[in-house]
């Protein structure tokens, strides 16, 4: 790599590291209700309360809290999939678009509510600002809420310490442990972190000519001499909560490579750390939130080497074999390449280039960020939760080794926790490798592809794999905006989402009714080096045996016939 490229990836690194130690410190303090720095907002939290009618100090069991959850997702399914079925007859459509066709409505709707954002459409030639705004914003902020609201059960769950009835003389209380309130989590998550940083990233990209206006589309005289139209819109509010959010839905079409979403390199920079900066506390917070500290930092230190390992792999295969074609000169290819990583690994799923126009094995790195589960740091949330369920794999494999039952944090992990946990890594697996061979088997799925042979079985393994993984982002060269991908994807997203939410709530239900295990001289410790070496062991191991077949199919059978110059 040349000086530059090592000066903004260590800029980036220095940036969102050393922002997620006081980031998690704040979280931890609005999660646990302490005094903290935006505590005069906490009158607007009320007033939300009262004119809801939430009762606040509520507790909720795994399954209430669940069951909320899913509530609030299906209502926000229907209502905007109301909002973009019948945009033509909504305020705020200056260019007069259509009602989107059901199938795509329904499609937009799960990928939006599901923190997924993937798109089957172009922005700026399919939605009016109403839908934008209302729709599709509204949602970045509420589904990355939701996310951050299950991390945070799911902490609670693990760090409970007082097992039930373990006082003498106290009736054993066997009401469902409580993991907090869903709807307390969710609304904190959005006034005192989403928001306020959403501000301050909106104003910066504003600066750097990210538009944001509500007038109509600018008439202009092309350099070919075409008469064309300059879209506008209220893009800067939502460019940066699709970043922070981790949800990754472009305004534009072209999304993070359209110069009105992303003009200068300063805007690109921004934009990277934006989508990583909370996903790089969320580990912190864990450990702060249990109290104890250096079971977070193991995390993060097992997330940001495997995050490293894949960065210069992508660097090096696009420096090494790729072009400029689907890229854009003002990033070049190393911005390219460690956009692309960090988009993938956190669930963000927007892009600044083509995927599609990678070397086989630059493109093969982003499909192996999302197929690993989304787990190195992840989305707003849902990284460490999907990170945990392999921590207790990890932990029970650890247990077999010294031949006894496993522990976590002074809790036995027994075949209920085990089976949820797998529950949780099997279940998007299973839906991309499923999803792909029933598309690979049927007509209608061929029929949208752009390339033939191992590429073409690229696009399809990456574009379940982006909805399985509730990532969001595109491989390209796949035409998609028909009833078969709109509605297989929509089951895709859905299934992907609330395959992994449910399970691990119900680990953390189960973990916060056990009793607390004094450590022994067997126990497995699980803040040393030793565990974190035998967890990226294990996170590797699980992807790389599930779908190293169809990788060697698809983008490495690429490659060699790249380099032997056979072309299909």
């Amino acid at each position: 790599m040349k000086p530059p490229d090592i000066f903004e990836i260590a800029i980036v690194a220095v940036v969102a590291i050393g922002a997620a130690p006081f980031l998690a410190a704040y979280m931890a303090r609005v999660y646990s209700g302490e005094k903290h720095p935006l505590r005069f907002l906490a009158p607007i939290e009320g007033f939300f309360y009262k004119i809801t009618g939430i009762d606040s100090e509520a507790e909720m069991g795994w399954k209430k809290y669940a069951l909320s959850l899913l509530a609030f997702s299906l209502a926000s399914v229907a209502l905007l999939f109301l909002i973009l079925v019948g945009q033509g007859h909504l305020p705020l459509n200056p260019q007069k678009f259509p009602g989107m066709s059901w199938h795509l409505a329904l499609n937009t709707a799960v990928s939006f509510v599901t923190n997924t954002n993937w798109q089957a459409y172009s922005g700026e030639a399919t939605l009016s600002y109403f839908s934008q705004a209302v729709g599709l914003a509204v949602q970045n902020f509420l589904s990355a809420a939701a996310g951050m609201a299950v991390a945070v059960a799911v902490i609670r769950g693990i760090a409970a310490k007082r097992a039930r009835g373990q006082v003498a003389g106290e009736v054993e209380d066997k009401s469902p442990a409580s993991l907090g309130n869903f709807w307390v989590d969710m609304t904190k998550s959005v006034l005192y972190v989403l928001l306020p940083l959403a501000i301050i990233i909106a104003l910066i990209l504003v600066s750097q000519g990210v538009v944001q206006s509500l007038s109509g589309y600018v008439p202009a005289l092309s350099l070919e001499g075409k008469q064309d139209l300059i879209p506008l819109g209220p893009a800067a509010s939502q460019v940066a909560i699709k970043h922070l959010g981790t949800n990754g839905g472009g305004f534009f079409g072209p999304n993070s490579a359209f110069p009105f979403e992303n003009p200068t390199p300063l805007s690109n920079i921004v934009e990277v750390i934006a989508q990583i900066l909370i996903p790089f506390a969320f580990p912190l917070l864990f450990g702060r939130m249990i109290g104890k500290k250096r079971q977070g930092r193991v995390i993060f230190a097992v997330m940001l080497v495997l995050l490293v390992a894949l960065v210069f792999s992508s660097v090096a295969s696009e420096r090494g074999w790729g072009t400029m074609e689907g890229k854009e000169t003002r990033f070049g290819k190393s911005d390219s390449a460690l956009f692309a990583v960090l988009t993938t690994i956190t669930s963000c799923g927007a892009v600044n280039s083509m995927h599609d126009s990678f070397s086989p094995l630059g493109g093969m790195i982003p499909m192996i960020d999302i197929m690993l589960g989304e787990v190195i740091f992840g989305g707003v949330g849902s990284g460490l939760y999907g990170m945990l369920a392999l921590v207790l794999i990890t932990v029970f494999i650890a247990g077999l080794m010294v031949g006894r039952s496993p522990e976590y944090l002074g809790k036995k992990v027994e075949a209920k926790e085990i089976q949820l946990a797998m529950l949780a890594i099997i279940a998007p697996n299973f839906l991309i490798l499923a999803f792909s061979a029933v598309a690979i088997a049927l007509p209608v799925g061929l029929a949208g592809l752009a390339n033939r042979g191992p590429h073409g079985l690229s696009e399809i393994l990456y574009a379940y794999t982006s909805g399985a993984g509730n990532n969001g982002s595109a491989f390209g060269g796949l035409s998609v905006n028909t009833p078969f991908y709109n509605l297989s994807l929509a089951a895709d997203m859905l299934i992907g989402r609330f395959g992994v939410i449910f399970p691990m709530l119900g680990v953390a239900g189960s973990l916060a009714a056990k009793k607390l295990v004094a450590p022994g001289a067997g126990t497995f410790k699980t803040d040393t080096m030793t565990f974190g070496v035998l967890l990226v062991a294990v996170v590797v191991i699980v992807a790389g045996l599930t779908h190293f077949p169809a990788l060697t199919l698809g983008p490495i059978l690429d490659h060699f016939l790249m380099i032997t110059g056979v072309t299909l």
